[in-house]
Formats: C-alpha cells, sequence, structure tokens
C-alpha cells in the first residue's frame, strides 16, 4: 500500500513536535550547535585521550569475542609450534590463538595495546598542560578533579588489561601487586585471598580481573568523560590571551559545522596512527613468555610505562621492616608501592584548592596563564616530572647496568640519592628560569623588541634600534596579573586580644610569600589597544 510524503512528513513532524515540547531539543540545538571553541593545538592533547579511548571501546569488544577469561588448565594445540602441547591457562591458550589463528587478531591485540598507552599518555600530558597553564582555576576545580580521577582509573585499567593474558612477564606484575597488597598491616592477606581467590596466584583473580578490565572501570570511565565533556560545555573552554578576548568572552570557532569537521578528522588521524602502530609496531609479545608459573620469573622484566614511578620506588626502597608482636610490617613495600607512588598525584589534584587558599581569589578564569607567569607551579611539576624520570630509570636499573655494562648496586646508590637531590634543582632553576623569561618580557614592554640595527648618534656612540612589542604579544604578557604577597599576621590585634586562627594565617602568610615573593610586577607603560583576531567571538553576559 502506498503512502504519500505529506502524510510521512506530518507523522514525523508531530513525533519532532511532541519531543521538542516536553525535550526543548529546538532550544538546546541552536544553543549548543553555535556553542564556540578555541582553537589552538595544546587542546588537542584531550582529544587524543578521548579518541584514543574510543579505540580501545572498539578493539576491546572485538578481542572479547575470542578471548576466554579463565584459569582452567589445557594443552596448546595451536599453529604456535614452540609452545604446542605446553600445558597453560584457557586464557593464555586463547590469547595465542587470537593472536595466531584469528585473522587480524594480532592487528587487534596490538591496536589496543597501543590505544592504552596513548590514552594514558594523553590523560597524563593534559593534566600537564591544565596544571601549568591554571586551567583548574575557578570555577573547574571539580572538572580537574574529575580528570585525576579518569587518569588513576586508567593507569589501574591498563594494569589490569596487561595481566589477562597470564603470561610469565604479566604474572610477575601479578606477584609484586600481591606482595603490595599483604603489605598492608592487618587486612592484606585477607584482601589477597579474596581477590585471587586463595593463595597466591589462586584460580579466580583472572575472571575477576576480566570483569573488572570490561565492565567496572570502563562504566566509571565513560561516566566520568561524559561529566567532564559536559562540565567543559557548561563553564565553557578556556583561551589563550590574546587581542580581542577577555573573561567574558570566546574567540574561536562554532561546533557546527567548523569544530566538528576538525574533531573528526582528527579522530581519524588517531585511529589510523594506533592501526599503524599496530600493524608494524610489535608491543607485548606474549609467546616469548610463557605461561605464567609462581617459580619463575622473567628476566629484564620491565611493566608498562606508566607503572614506572612504583617499579622505581620499590627498587631503590631500603629493606625497612618493623616487627611488632610477632607481626612483620614491610615498610620497603608498604610505602613505595601504597603511599609513596601516589603522594605527587594527590598533591598535583589538591594544588587547585592550596592555590585559592593562598590566594584568596574568589573570581572566575577563563583566560589561561603562561607557564611562566606562575613560577613555583610551573617549576613544581617540573621537579615531578624529573622525579618521574628518575624512578622511571630505577625501575629499569637491570636494564642500564646490562646494557652499559654498569653495576646493578651503583645505579640504585646513586637513584636514592638523585631521587632527593635532582627534583631539588630542577625545581629551583625553573623558578628562576620562569622568573628571567618575566624580567624579559617586562624589557620587552618597556623599551621594544630588538631589531638587531646599529646606529650611530651624531656623537659617534653605538646604540640598538627599538620597536614596539607586536599588539598580540604586548596583550599576552600584559595579562600576567601580581597575585598578592601576604604578610606574617601579629600574634595579638591592638587591644592584646589573641588574634583568631594566627596558625592558618601564619601559613597562609609563608605560602604566600613562598610561592609569589619573587614575581616581577609589570611596568607601567601604556598598553596598546587590542585587535580582534580572525574566528568568531561569543560575548558572555
Amino acid at each position: 500500500m502506498a503512502t504519500n510524503g505529506h502524510g510521512s512528513g506530518s507523522t514525523v513532524g508531530a513525533v519532532a513536535g511532541w519531543a521538542d515540547d516536553r525535550l526543548n531539543l529546538s532550544g538546546l540545538g541552536r544553543k549548543y550547535v553555535r556553542k564556540v571553541f578555541p582553537d589552538h593545538w595544546s587542546f588537542m592533547l584531550g582529544e587524543i585521550a578521548m579518541w584514543s579511548f574510543v579505540v580501545l571501546l572498539v578493539t576491546g569488544v572485538m578481542l572479547s569475542l575470542w578471548f576466554t577469561p579463565s584459569m582452567d588448565e589445557t594443552t596448546y594445540e595451536g599453529s604456535y609450534a614452540q609452545l604446542r602441547g605446553v600445558p597453560m591457562s584457557s586464557a593464555y591458550s586463547s590469547t595465542l590463538h587470537l593472536s595466531f589463528d584469528v585473522r587480524g587478531g594480532l592487528l587487534l591485540r596490538q591496536t589496543h595495546h597501543w590505544a592504552a598507552m596513548v590514552f594514558i599518555a594523553g590523560m597524563l600530558v593534559h593534566l600537564i598542560r591544565v596544571f601549568v597553564t591554571g586551567a583548574f582555576r575557578k570555577p573547574r576545580e571539580v572538572t580537574f578533579v574529575i580528570g585525576g580521577t579518569m587518569l588513576l582509573l586508567g593507569v589501574l585499567e591498563g594494569f589490569i588489561g596487561y595481566s589477562l593474558p597470564d603470561d610469565l612477564l604479566s604474572g610477575t606484575g601479578l606477584r609484586i601487586a600481591d606482595g603490595i597488597i599483604k603489605a598492608t598491616p592487618v587486612v592484606g592477606t585477607y584482601f589477597s585471598f579474596l581477590l585471587f581467590g586463595g593463595e597466591f596466584p589462586g584460580g579466580d583473580v583472572i575472571s575477576r580481573f576480566y570483569i573488572i578490565h570490561v565492565l567496572l572501570i570502563p562504566g566509571l570511565l565513560l561516566a566520568l568523560m561524559a561529566a567532564h565533556l559536559l562540565l567543559i560545555v557548561y563553564h565553557k573552554h578556556t583561551q589563550w590571551a590574546g587581542p580581542g578576548r577577555t573573561e567574558r568572552n570566546v574567540v574561536g570557532y562554532p561546533f557546527l559545522p567548523v569544530y566538528l569537521a576538525k574533531t573528526t578528522g582528527f579522530f581519524l588521524v588517531v585511529f589510523g596512527t594506533l592501526t599503524f602502530m599496530g600493524a608494524l609496531l610489535t608491543i607485548n609479545p606474549i609467546w616469548k613468555y610463557g605461561p605464567y608459573d609462581p617459580a619463575k620469573v622473567t628476566a629484564g622484566s620491565q611493566p608498562d610505562w606508566y607503572m614506572g614511578i612504583a617499579e622505581g620506588l620499590l627498587r631503590i626502597m631500603p629493606g625497612w621492616e618493623t616487627h611488632v608482636a610477632g607481626h612483620t610490617i614491610s615498610w620497603n613495600v608498604l610505602l613505595p608501592g601504597q603511599v609513596f607512588a601516589l603522594v605527587p598525584f594527590l598533591l598535583v589534584i589538591a594544588w587547585p584548592f592550596l592555590e585559592a587558599w593562598v590566594t584568596g581569589d574568589k573570581r572566575e578564569h577563563h583566560v589561561l596563564q603562561r607557564p611562566r607567569d606562575v613560577p613555583t607551579r610551573t617549576a613544581f611539576m617540573a621537579a615531578l616530572i624529573a622525579a618521574y624520570g628518575l624512578l622511571w630509570m630505577a625501575g629499569g636499573n637491570d636494564i642500564l647496568a646490562t646494557r652499559f655494562h654498569l653495576s646493578l648496586n651503583g645505579i640504585t646508590e646513586t637513584m636514592r640519592v638523585a631521587i632527593f637531590v635532582v627534583p631539588v634543582l630542577v625545581f629551583v632553576v625553573t623558578r628562576r628560569w620562569c622568573i628571567g623569561l618575566q624580567r624579559a618580557d617586562n624589557d620587552r614592554l618597556e623599551h621594544g623588541e630588538a631589531t638587531g640595527v646599529i646606529v650611530r648618534s651624531p656623537e659617534g656612540g653605538y646604540s640598538e634600534k627599538h620597536q614596539p612589542v607586536a599588539a598580540d604579544r604586548a596583550v599576552r604578557v600584559r595579562h600576567r596579573a601580581a597575585n598578592p604577597v601576604l604578610t606574617t599576621p601579629p600574634d595579638t590585634d591592638s587591644a592584646g586580644v589573641p588574634v583568631p586562627h594566627r596558625a592558618s594565617a601564619r601559613a597562609r602568610a609563608r605560602l604566600s610569600q613562598l610561592m609569589y615573593a619573587d614575581e616581577q610586577p609589570l611596568p607601567d607603560v601604556d598598553e596598546p589597544a587590542p585587535a580582534l583576531e580572525g574566528g568568531h567571538d561569543e560575548r558572555r553576559d
């Protein structure tokens, strides 16, 4: 029976009208389709993480069709001759089958693993960019905490996924994780039995890890990512300082069609790059390690890069133990595995609240700071990066010793000293460097840009000709705001009454002096009139 177009259109229109009356879809579309996004390469670091996560989901679903999450013993009879007839778990056997006997299976595995690496790296570099540019300031503190939580969950998700094949390398990592869990006073052994289904390696850990890896943590990551993106849209995107850019507008391009086209193209670039890496760059060749055996340890075993901080801490920690009432507290495992590994993360997450408390700044901020504008914050992040690099090296002390013919004990002792010395030196050098850049900016504002042209005066003297600073650069420099340096309050007021909360006020003043006393104030020179750059301008009332 034929239907005319008018009737079909009326039906669709009626449904659309019914939905719009209840959900206000047209109003939301008009508001958010024209939402303006600023354009800068550094904003794409977060998109790398987001699109890598999409690749992870797609490849993970495909891999789950062939993977068997079971520790039941079987005998391998697949095409990899070196392991044929060897007893192993069903998880390891199915991973070998996926790698060698499923068409495109190895490509899927390696693309999935590379996507996990890039996902965590993208989140980490994005967090560093947000930290040093002050994008976490009001009203984005919750957005920053959500992003940090996603990074922590991503590391946990990567470690669990890395452990699922049940090969000798991942089993060695699980053995270390079991030791860290058992180092917990009182409840450590109980939690280990609960996780592994008995004494390590137990019989249930792979099936339990599988549910956590494919259901629990991805669900949490999806929910947090959705909340993260919604908050970005709600608060509007931050932007770099420049002509026409203020705290009350956004200069950039609308979501539709410009930004949507760009981000779609960027997704294809990320997807293609990860597929290229999965096709040509071998990663985690589990067939070389063999099935997990609790009596064996893989020679030269190294975790994925994001676990380097925990591995390095464990390797350089002295063998400290305490015996209390017949119980042993293994500080050499408890402190590096559960405390010191989390301290840098917690410090970074707490920094927005610490900085807001010290400065007392309650304003909203939508224009980013240059790293040189906040020397202490930038130096703090540089020191953490230096510490991470050292611990990464310490986690590979055996590889460094064999490759460069060095003493293993010598490397370990050197790292124990360097972890306390090098980050401090990096902090001092970076902070002074930023302050020097501030002085250079001030000099350009006062005297102009050097041209390299030497002019001789009638008196016979020589001087270099300068030209005014470009308007866009001058605006970026002038966005630097001086943070207040608080003075230490007295213990009593003029009437001799003790000042309330004086300990907190003294601590706040001391931190203010340490963080901001050396910053360079801007010179008092005329500001060039800003001109609006290309792109769209979204005004905010």
